[in-house]
């Protein structure tokens, strides 16, 4: 009953309050800590102009205000929605180009893009830009330790290791503030970000340093002990991350601290029939260099 009334008595003030201040990141974390629905808050972000901070400070921000996911979501996809425009006066002729050709922009991420993970870079003019991530190659795949949980009745646990191919990744970035986009096809699509492995959200990733070698990188992706097996826990080497819904299968990826330089990945671990030990391991790997 309670909540009602405050929903009643906020659908009443909104239009003065909007008047005053307008919505944005401040405005919606009051409306949070008010106690009003999610369903409410969204359904104000999506019928009232308003101006957001959809950058990384600003989700960590909101996120650290007590903000869910849904409210998060809807800031984002309000932020990236295009601002409406007169509409234009006919070309003069027919070789004028189409209107919808700035919607195949690759650089730009609301559009369409094949599925996968990308970094958004800024050129030396500040302009934007996707710089596609190939999946690692996989050199091979160790497991160290294993007298060690042997000998100890599997109290000291067996690292899995994986060791990628060259000493340094292909895509490179020298921002700290690195922002990432990872585009998934329709779930009942088995191909997925793995290939034939069912890949569909970024939680399913784990974002780790690599330790650097040589001629290759590696990072331990598993842990075996007496208790059974953790994937992709390597502590002191894992970085958190933040993702944020934009659309259908497609997410915004912003680390909670910067990166320093060095050699990462995200790594997701799956379990697919018909493989050796019943699991594969999906990478993509990127590095940070100094600026």
């Amino acid at each position: 009953m309670r909540k009602t009334l405050l929903a009643l008595v906020f659908l009443a003030l909104c239009p003065i309050l909007l008047a005053q201040q307008g919505l944005n990141n401040d405005a919606v974390i009051k409306l949070v800590k008010a106690g009003l629905s999610d369903e409410l808050i969204v359904s104000t972000i999506n019928a009232e102009a308003g101006t957001y901070d959809a950058s990384t400070d600003g989700l960590i921000a909101l996120k650290g205000a007590g903000v869910s996911d849904k409210v998060v979501s809807a800031i984002v996809a309000k932020a990236s929605a295009p601002t409406p425009v007169a509409a234009p006066a006919p070309p003069a002729s027919d070789s004028a180009t189409p209107p919808d050709a700035a919607t195949d922009d690759q650089d730009d991420p609301a559009a369409p893009h094949d599925p996968g993970v990308y970094l958004l870079t800024t050129t030396p003019d500040g302009k934007s830009k996707m710089a596609f991530i190939d999946r690692a190659s996989i050199a091979s795949t160790k497991t160290s330790n294993l007298m060690g949980a042997a000998f100890s009745y599997g109290i000291a646990k067996a690292k899995v290791k994986v060791e990628l191919t060259g000493a340094k990744a292909a895509v490179r970035t020298t921002g700290e503030k690195s922002v990432f986009y990872m585009y998934f096809p329709p779930s009942i699509n088995l191909g997925g970000l793995g290939g034939t492995d069912i890949i569909t959200s970024p939680s399913q990733f784990t974002l780790l340093l690599l330790d650097e070698k040589m001629d290759h990188r590696e990072s331990t992706v598993a842990r075996i002990g007496l208790g059974g097996a953790d994937t992709g826990n390597d502590e002191k080497r894992t970085n958190q991350f933040i993702s944020v819904r934009v659309r259908s299968g497609v997410y915004k990826v912003a680390p909670t601290q910067d990166l320093k330089p060095g050699e990462y990945a995200f790594v997701a671990t799956t379990t697919v029939s018909g493989t050796t030990n019943g699991e594969t391991y999906i990478v993509y790997d990127f590095g940070v260099d100094a600026r």
